[in-house]
């Protein structure tokens, strides 16, 4: 009996796993409707350093195929603040944050289908050498405009899903992300 139970134990909980409601984001693959959505969504000009990294690693993740019909415009706010202070008012800990407002607008119309808000800071080591700084703040940049756009794309991915699963609701409305 024991050995009957544990064999249809994980069948049972199979069959309970359909009605739990998570569904996978990119089902079908590079061929679904969220990659596809996602490959048709150019990225803006970026003003400054933290611009142009933060539109690479956009450009990276939406693999866009050239006919774009949707564009992606972000508005980047890079801040470095101290935080730490010693006795002779140096600082020795710093803070970044990357911030971004981002609006997704069809090319069609000119409407904004999204718009919303994405962010990350990261902390910084204030050493004697200030070559040592200025590559831990670029480190630092680099990383939190990979963390931004992955939330950004993240977004855009379960804004695209919704679209997608209104349009098979409705058949008369067209897919669009």
């Amino acid at each position: 009996m024991n050995r009957l139970a544990t064999l249809l134990a994980p069948a049972a909980l199979l069959l309970l796993l359909p009605g739990c409601g998570l569904h996978p984001l990119y089902a079908g693959g590079g061929s679904g409707a969220v990659a596809n959505a996602l490959t048709q969504i150019e990225v803006a000009p970026i003003e400054g350093k933290s611009g142009w990294l933060m539109s690479n690693a956009l450009r990276d993740r939406l693999s866009a195929n050239g006919t774009a019909q949707y564009r992606l415009d972000v508005r980047l706010q890079d801040e470095i603040a101290g935080l730490g202070v010693r006795r002779d008012d140096s600082v020795t800990r710093e803070r970044r944050s990357l911030k971004a407002r981002y609006q997704l607008v069809d090319l069609t119309d000119g409407t904004v289908l999204l718009d919303a808000t994405a962010g990350s800071d990261a902390g910084i080591d204030v050493v004697q050498s200030e070559y040592a700084t200025i590559a831990a703040e670029n480190t630092a940049l680099e990383r939190l405009s990979g963390i931004v756009a992955d939330q950004i794309v993240a977004r855009l991915a379960t804004y695209a899903r919704s679209r997608a699963k209104a349009a098979q609701a409705s058949p008369a409305a067209p897919a669009q992300p």
